[in-house]
């Protein structure tokens, strides 16, 4: 059974940075794309960074362009979010998702399975 795990969610001031794990299990992480996706308070959950089974990064939200990367270690079966510069808007509980093959994709629905969440509060 395919599972995911966030963790090194937090509270952090603007302009700190973190960094969020995905642990998986039950699959082999180099045949699979990993996208993290965020849901703040009211609003809709969204794609923020994926990288595919080609070790290709897609960034799908402009907000953190420069500020969030993504990489992943397949030994260690995990996924990372680098997150810095980390501003109030940043809010969120942020999801690992996962789906076989090569391609990333932004949409929420094209992912099988997905993590707990963790969430990140950025504040002062």
């Amino acid at each position: 059974q395919l599972q995911l795990v966030e963790t090194g969610g937090g509270l952090v001031q603007p302009g700190g940075s973190l960094t969020l794990s995905c642990t998986t299990s039950g699959f082999t992480l180099e045949h699979y794309t990993i996208g993290w996706f965020r849901q703040a308070p009211g609003k809709e959950r969204e794609g923020v960074l994926c990288i595919s089974g080609r070790d290709e990064s897609t960034n799908y939200a402009d907000s953190v362009e420069g500020r969030f990367t993504i990489s992943r270690d397949n030994a260690k079966n995990t996924v990372y979010l680098q997150m810095s510069s980390l501003k109030p808007e940043d809010t969120a509980i942020y999801y690992c998702a996962a789906v076989g093959g090569w391609y990333c994709s932004r949409y929420a629905v094209n992912y099988d399975s997905w993590g707990q969440g963790t969430q990140v509060t950025v504040a002062s």
